[in-house]
Formats: structure tokens, C-alpha cells, sequence
């Protein structure tokens, strides 16, 4: 599409809002990624918007990554494990979403959404084993969990953060901080294995993709110092942010229903 300032502006300030989310809570900022391309800067293909989406948001994860890797809170043979399963998972994912119609997979992502807003209003388990270390038997639970998860991410073009979170914590049993920042690492990988996928079909704008990643370079950054700075407080902010996510996937959610109508 032509960048052009109002469009330039949008892409940064979209980039910014996913970076900052995905920075403070680790999962769901991505999931805003392909609503805000093309409600806010206005990609018309929801493949075009899912697939710049997932590539931008696999680098702002990177972002988000270095500040949490810094503070020593990634797990990092538990976090890699989990992202090497998913990679196949999001390779299958993001072929099968290449073959369903763009409005049908709007409507399916805005399922999608309301699900991850809806699961972020339960309260997560603070508890947990700081200096957990992986074992044969954590490798067991971890590597079909990754596998689905990545399914999931692949085929949304989502990084998956908010089924990541909860997964790593079941399988390895670390604390909700440690699996806040090893889920970027998934988060990451899934992005550019869908990424990938999408612009092999050439379904990736890229121009795009350097302007939102700006943005959510600067929102990463913020998010992380958020982060910290609601640490008493994060069980709050993740309600008010789930309400967002649920009002969003209502909005998606009726476009899509009227273009499945429009075109029926």
C-alpha cells in the first residue's frame, strides 16, 4: 500500500501500542497487531495484515526479549524446548490459514481474540520454582504443548504469548515472571516461522513491517520498564487490558459477519 503520512503515522503508533503490551505482559499484545493493520492503517487482505503482522511482531518480541533476558528472568532450555516444538506446529498452522478465505479467517481471529481476552481475566499463579531447570520429565510435558501452541499461533498469525505463558508454568512449574519473559522466545520464533510462510506466498508487506517494527522497538522497551514498575499491581492491568482485547474481537468479529453476508 502507499505510505503516505497519515498511513506512516498509524503503522508507528500501532507498532508502539504492540510493543508496549507485548513487553508488559509477555502474551495477547500481539493479537492487536492484524486488527490495528487493517482498522487503523488500513490493509485491506486479512492475509496481507495477518502476515506483516506475525513478522513485525516476532521482531518487536526480540525487543521485548533482550530487556527480560538482561534482568536474568528468561528460562532458557525450558523457553527453547517449548519454541523448537512449535515451530512445526506454526509451519502447519500458517499453511491451513493460507487456504481459508480472508473473511472467514477474520472471523475465526476474532474468536481467537475474545478467547485470549476472556482467559486473561483468570488469575495467574504467582508460585512457582525461580531456579526450575529442565529434566526428561518437564521435557515430556513441554514438547506436545509447544507442538499446539504453535499450531494455534501459526494458523491466528498471533505470537501466542497467552497460551505460552500458561503452558510453560504447567509443564515446568516456573514462576509466572520467568514465564512472562521465556515466552518471548516463542513468541519470536512462531512470528517469523509464520512470517516466513505468508511471504513465500507473497503475502507480506514489508515497508510495513519496518514501520511497525519502529514503533514497537520504542513500545518493547517501554513495556519492559512497565513491567517492573506494575509488579504489584500487573493482576489489574492485565483485567483492564483483557477488557480491550474482548471489545476489539466484538468489533472484528461483526465486520467479519457482515462481509461473510456482504459476499453470500
Amino acid at each position: 500500500m502507499d505510505l503516505t503520512l497519515p498511513v506512516i503515522l498509524a503503522a508507528l503508533a500501532s507498532g508502539a501500542l504492540v510493543g508496549v503490551f507485548l513487553g508488559t505482559f509477555g502474551g495477547g499484545g500481539s493479537v492487536l497487531a492484524a486488527p490495528l493493520l487493517i482498522y487503523a492503517v488500513g490493509v485491506k487482505d486479512p492475509h496481507v495484515a495477518i502476515g506483516t503482522s506475525a513478522a513485525a511482531v516476532a521482531a518487536i518480541a526480540l525487543v521485548s526479549l533482550v530487556g527480560h533476558w538482561r534482568a536474568k528472568r528468561v528460562k532458557w532450555p525450558c523457553a527453547g524446548a517449548f519454541a523448537v516444538a512449535g515451530i512445526l506446529g506454526s509451519v502447519a498452522g500458517s499453511q491451513l490459514a493460507l487456504r481459508v478465505d480472508g473473511t472467514w479467517l477474520l472471523a475465526a481471529f476474532a474468536l481467537a481474540m475474545a478467547a485470549i481476552g476472556l482467559s486473561m481475566f483468570r488469575k495467574p499463579k504467582g508460585e512457582g520454582n525461580p531456579d526450575v531447570h529442565i529434566t526428561p520429565s518437564i521435557m515430556a510435558r513441554i514438547l506436545p504443548l509447544g507442538l499446539l501452541t504453535g499450531l494455534a499461533a501459526g494458523f491466528f498469525g498471533i505470537g501466542g504469548g497467552f497460551l505460552i505463558v500458561p503452558g510453560l508454568m504447567m509443564a515446568t512449574g516456573m514462576t509466572l515472571s520467568n514465564a512472562m519473559a521465556s515466552s518471548l522466545v516463542s513468541v519470536a520464533l512462531f512470528g517469523a516461522t509464520t512470517s516466513a510462510n505468508y511471504a513465500l506466498a507473497g503475502q507480506v508487506d514489508f515497508p510495513l513491517v519496518g514501520l511497525v517494527l519502529a514503533g514497537g522497538a520504542v513500545g518493547g522497551l517501554i513495556g519492559v520498564r512497565v513491567a517492573r514498575a506494575l509488579a504489584g499491581r500487573v493482576a489489574l492491568a492485565r483485567k483492564g487490558f483483557a477488557a480491550m482485547i474482548v471489545g476489539v474481537a466484538g468489533y472484528v468479529g461483526w465486520n467479519a459477519v457482515l462481509g461473510i453476508f456482504a459476499t453470500s
